[in-house]
């Protein structure tokens, strides 16, 4: 889908009741230049880990959506948006216009303010076409994740070995790094993480603590940052995502778009999104139906290096998902938990320390 037409309202909504028919006018004119909204309605709110909103539209002109979906920053978790690096990004990637060639919300406006450290992005409702968003308490099937890992790979054939200089519309995008505003964050928050995991935590990993899983993280990050870059979504665990009839798996939340190797994405999604049962069954042929859609003249990585490089990037989700879940406010408990207790297992039987030293070698 290319994105073209995104508008950019002057102004971001205090409350999403301060939403004016003028001001959606202008949200939605890129693509509906001949529509005005006569009233504005909050079908619904969330204020969450950002502020959310499912806001229904009557026309006094011209036609438009019936429903959009709303989102801004929430002041509460604003200071870690923005040490993570991640405040702006997802409005900054839909206001850029560079297409994005997966499923995934169509935008309408998106506005940032830097000196507010505020954004909000207008986008498509993608309930409206049958969608049904995901989290880790329903997991996709094995057929559902190939679509998925189908999706990665046309995003990452798209911007292979790109940067800055050849995308000069993404030259706001970091390098995925295992910064020190990243580091700070998951050392103060795993050790409650291995308190609330208890005995979910594998037994080969009995030893670990707080300066090993985030030390293997930041090895593994290294290691990775070394090798070929492209377009990240960053944050492709299941709670991003939502499955279409006909199984087409889309991604939501682009917050932590980076660049960086594609085993960030593809780990972390295919790990996260199945039972445990069936990413042991499955995930070395999921790998290979990554490996298989890449486009010609992509430097395909080698049947060897990817699984290698697959099994390394279970550090991913063992840090951020301890430090997920001994955080509060951020996730559902048991959506915190189910994660973090997939992403533990996976890196004791993928034997992801091994891999990061191979890696890293």
């Amino acid at each position: 889908m290319t994105e073209t037409s995104v508008a950019a309202p002057p102004t971001i909504p205090a409350d999403w009741d301060d939403v004016t028919p003028d001001w959606m006018t202008a949200a939605i004119a890129g693509r509906h230049p001949g529509a005005r909204v006569g009233a504005v309605t909050v079908l619904e709110r969330d204020d969450g880990t950002n502020r959310r909103a499912r806001l229904g539209l009557d026309y006094a002109a011209g036609s438009g959506p019936e429903v959009v979906f709303a989102k801004a920053e929430n002041a509460v978790h604003r200071e870690v948006h923005a040490r993570n690096g991640n405040l702006f990004n997802e409005a900054l990637l839909y206001a850029s216009g560079v297409p994005l060639p997966l499923d995934h919300p169509l935008p309408y406006a998106a506005t940032v303010d830097r000196d507010a450290f505020d954004y909000v992005i207008v986008m498509e409702d993608v309930t409206r076409r049958g969608a049904d968003p995901r989290d880790a308490t329903r997991p996709l099937t094995v057929d559902q994740v190939a679509h998925g890992v189908r999706g990665l790979a046309r995003l990452h054939s798209r911007y292979w070995g790109a940067s800055a200089a050849t995308h000069p519309a993404l030259d706001w995008t970091q390098a995925f790094e295992p910064t020190e505003g990243w580091q700070v964050g998951l050392r103060a928050r795993i050790p409650t993480g291995f308190e609330r995991l208890g005995d979910a935590l594998p037994d080969a990993l009995a030893t670990h603590d707080t300066e090993v899983v985030v030390g293997e993280w930041t090895r593994w990050l290294t290691a990775v940052g070394r090798l070929p870059r492209t377009l990240l979504h960053g944050d492709a665990h299941i709670g991003n995502t939502y499955v279409l009839p006909g199984d087409e798996v889309g991604f939501l939340d682009w917050q932590v778009t980076r660049w960086g190797h594609w085993s960030i994405d593809v780990g972390y999604f295919i790990q996260g999104s199945l039972t445990e049962e069936d990413r042991r069954r499955a995930e070395a042929d999921l790998v290979e139906e990554y490996r298989s859609a890449l486009g010609a003249g992509d430097g395909r990585p080698g049947r060897d290096e990817a699984w290698l490089a697959y099994r390394a990037a279970a550090a991913h989700g063992y840090a951020l998902w301890m430090s997920t879940l001994g955080s509060d406010g951020y996730q559902r408990p048991e959506v915190s938990h189910a994660l973090a207790a997939r992403f533990a297992a996976a890196f004791a039987e993928l034997e992801a320390a091994d891999a990061i030293d191979r890696l890293a070698a």
